[in-house]
Parts: C-alpha cells; structure tokens; sequence
C-alpha cells in the first residue's frame, strides 16, 4: 500500500508543476494583449483629449500612459538586470501626444526585450524578479481598466471591445 501511494505521489507531482501557469508563456501572452490594448488606446485618442481628466483629481489620460511608461522601465530594468534608464525620468516630462505615444511605446519594445530573454527559472529567482514580471500584466492591466472610461466618454471604442467586435464578423 505505501508503495502505491509513492508511485501515485510521483506521478501527480510533476502533474501539479507542469500546471503552473505562472510561466514566462503564459506572462509573454498576457502581455502581448495589454500591450496591444494600451498602444492602441494611444493611437485612437485625439491630440487634444490627452490633457483630458475624468474628473478633477484625476490623472489625465496622458498622464496614465506615463504612469505606465515608467513603470514598464522600471519593472523591466529588474528584469533585464540594469540599472532604471533615464527615459523613465524623462517620461514625466512629456505632454503631447506624438511624444506620450512613442514613450509608451519604446518601453513596451523595454519590455518585449526583458521578456524575449525570461524564463521560468528566471521569473522566480527572487521576490523582486517574480514582483517586477507579475507586476508588468496586472498593473498594465489595471491602467487599462482606468483608460476605457476615458476613450468611451470621448466617444472611442476601446481597443479590447473593437477587437471582440472585429472577431464576430
């Protein structure tokens, strides 16, 4: 009897390793969609919408991409190993949209890079690693949430709902 519930243990374990979905993949997929999400919303608001807050207190939606922009260095950095570049600094300085959008942009190629050398082994090496290639999806992900309200009041389809859309045709 203990022999079978060994055998069965050295069966399933591998099992339940091999079903870790926190796995560069997994991350890599996740990633491609908000980047995909957030660099369109770039593209789709209007120059003069980008000055443009919600409600006082707000960020403005410029101001959102930004946010992303240096968080995207920043968590990056960790996960290339590097030192945070100046372009994170540099980010909150910008304001039109032509240099908001191309900001957006270079750290989301930042990140492709970081990504195209990560591995599992890697994502999990340290607390701050796992953080940093955690954080790039979710808070990605969450800037995203706070965005649509900005592109549906202008009138704009959100990127994620236009594609759903594109789909069903």
């Amino acid at each position: 009897m203990r022999k079978n519930i060994i055998f069965c243990c050295l069966l399933i374990f591998p099992t339940l390793e091999a079903q870790n979905h926190m796995t560069g993949t997994a991350t890599q997929r996740y990633f491609n969609v908000v980047r995909r999400n957030l660099e369109a919303s770039a593209d789709a608001m209007p120059a003069d919408k980008y000055s443009f807050r919600l409600t006082d207190g707000q960020m403005t939606f410029a101001e959102w991409l930004i946010h992303s922009t240096q968080r995207n260095y920043s968590d990056c950095a960790v996960l290339r190993s590097e030192p945070v570049l100046e372009a994170e600094k540099q980010a909150a300085k910008l304001k039109e949209k032509a240099e908001v959008s191309k900001a957006l942009k270079d750290s989301f190629a930042y990140c492709a890079e970081a990504l195209g050398g990560m591995t599992d082994q890697k994502a999990g090496s340290s607390d701050a690693m796992s953080y940093a290639f955690l954080h790039l999806v979710v808070h990605n992900n969450e800037i995203y949430g706070n965005i649509v309200g900005y592109l549906r009041i202008s009138g704009i389809v959100p990127p994620s709902t236009a594609s759903r859309k594109a789909a069903k045709k």
